[in-house]
């Protein structure tokens, strides 16, 4: 799929995620003002942080999809990263505040009320959140976008918060446990914290140019390996930023080979790589058989130690 393909879907998902994030916004404010619950009011600030992370989201796929330029020649596709560290330290200062205001609640002993409309908002907001889960998987699976992973990651636990809202206010109101509500509530907190915990792990990979999975390059390497006249491959690199994959490799050829051949060949292993790996950017840097530029790891011939 080509890259502005790409963006387009992932402003598509973004927009979407602003779309509903607004709708939320507005019914669990009614809810959490109705109701009078810690549950409701922590369900209310994950949305209005989501809201806030959406537009980050947005703002992130937007630049990680502009072309090159002079002053960003790999691209822009760390800025999907940077939007979800962003989303991750929003979460991370939500869940803090929640837990503060369930332990207050735990020891003044408010009540909640008006369940039902507690309850319905959550139904509808279940409802809305499953079909934009939906959307964003679909766009995942074509993008591979890491700020709309980490906004899907937010969805996906606002079904369990929502689903928790209700719990907290049949137990709270019709069976008479006081205190489930900031209970619930606190557990939402700490869930919030797990989730920007596990969320940020992707976003700081990316960020510090980590190299592909092992089975990713195993299987590069084994196509790559394909062509006839390579002698041996060395010094391979790799990163992902944004959707784009690049990869920098050295391999060697028969010193003996002509400037115009040697440039064949290379064209012909790139056509091979860009079938089986799409979109992939290529570096490879020709040596004659032998030759090593650098010692240690680098210098080893990946094809024939069949470590990567």
């Amino acid at each position: 799929m080509a890259q502005h393909d790409h963006s387009a879907l992932n402003r598509s998902a973004a927009y979407a995620s602003i779309s509903m994030a607004l709708l939320l916004v507005g019914l669990k404010g009614w809810a959490a003002w109705t109701t009078g619950s810690t549950a409701m009011l922590g369900s209310l600030a994950d949305t209005l942080l989501d809201l806030v992370a959406s537009l980050a989201t947005l703002a992130g796929v937007w630049v990680a999809g502009m072309p090159a330029d002079d002053n960003h020649r790999f691209g822009h596709g760390k800025a999907e990263a940077l939007s979800a560290m962003f989303q991750v330290l929003l979460i991370g200062a939500s869940a803090m505040a929640l837990a503060v205001h369930s332990v207050q609640q735990l020891t003044s002993g408010e009540r909640t009320g008006a369940a039902g409309d507690g309850i319905l908002v959550s139904v509808i907001a279940i409802a809305g959140t499953l079909a934009l889960l939906a959307w964003q998987q679909y766009v995942i699976r074509r993008t591979r976008s890491v700020a709309i992973s980490t906004d899907h990651l937010h969805y996906k636990s606002d079904l369990l918060l929502n689903m928790a809202v209700i719990v907290a206010l049949l137990l709270d109101q019709y069976a008479g446990l006081t205190k489930a509500d900031p209970l619930f509530g606190l557990g939402i907190a700490l869930w919030l914290g797990w989730g920007a915990w596990h969320a940020s792990e992707e976003a700081i990979e990316q960020l510090m140019d980590r190299e592909w999975p092992e089975d990713k390059k195993a299987r590069f390497v084994e196509v790559l390996g394909r062509h006839p006249e390579l002698r041996g491959v060395h010094d391979l690199r790799t990163r992902t930023s944004g959707n784009r994959d690049f990869v920098q490799f050295h391999v060697w050829v028969d010193g003996n080979m002509t400037v115009t051949h040697a440039h064949k060949v290379m064209d012909e292993i790139e056509a091979k790589l860009h079938a089986e790996f799409p979109g992939v950017e290529i570096l490879i840097h020709p040596d004659p058989e032998g030759h090593v530029d650098e010692h240690g790891v680098a210098a080893e011939d990946i094809l024939q130690t069949g470590e990567v």
